[in-house]
């Protein structure tokens, strides 16, 4: 009774082992006699094949230029923002939309040099300890350095 039970349980959740029972010669998809399909059970691979990754370099000079930048962010390109050329109010808007994008796609981003910054889809991980940093010195310690 609890081996059928725990059979239907598993064979809800779809982790059943099923048995297949063919002869070499009933390969060609003609049903025995039970009627099931004399057919091979294939192992499954995972094919995660490693594509490169683009890189996208901004220097906006317009506010117009953002919603680009922004695109490629939403394409998991990650994207560095150069705003030193850039003056101080373009700069605040710039930062302050691609933060909202960045947040909206699940990313995260990271200051790496005076007024340039590096934002990265959710699929790319920053390994460094801005975290800490945040949790010490409170978030806008990151825009005043």
């Amino acid at each position: 009774m609890s081996k059928k039970f725990f059979d239907k349980i598993m064979g809800v959740m779809g982790l059943e082992e099923e048995e297949d029972f063919y002869d070499e010669e009933q390969l060609d998809g003609s049903p025995d006699e039970e009627g099931k399909m004399g057919k091979r059970k294939g192992t499954v691979v995972s094919l995660h094949t490693q594509r490169q990754v683009q890189v996208v370099l901004s220097e906006p000079s317009s506010y117009e230029e953002v919603q680009e930048i922004a695109d490629n962010l939403k394409n998991h390109r990650p994207v560095i923002v150069n705003l030193e050329k850039a003056d101080a109010d373009l700069a605040q808007r710039v930062i302050d939309f691609m933060s909202g994008t960045t947040y909206a796609l699940g990313g995260s981003m990271q200051k790496v040099g005076k007024n340039i910054f590096l934002f990265v889809p959710n699929n790319i991980d920053i390994a460094n300890d801005l975290k800490e940093q945040v949790r010490e010195k409170g978030i806008f310690s990151i825009f005043q350095s």
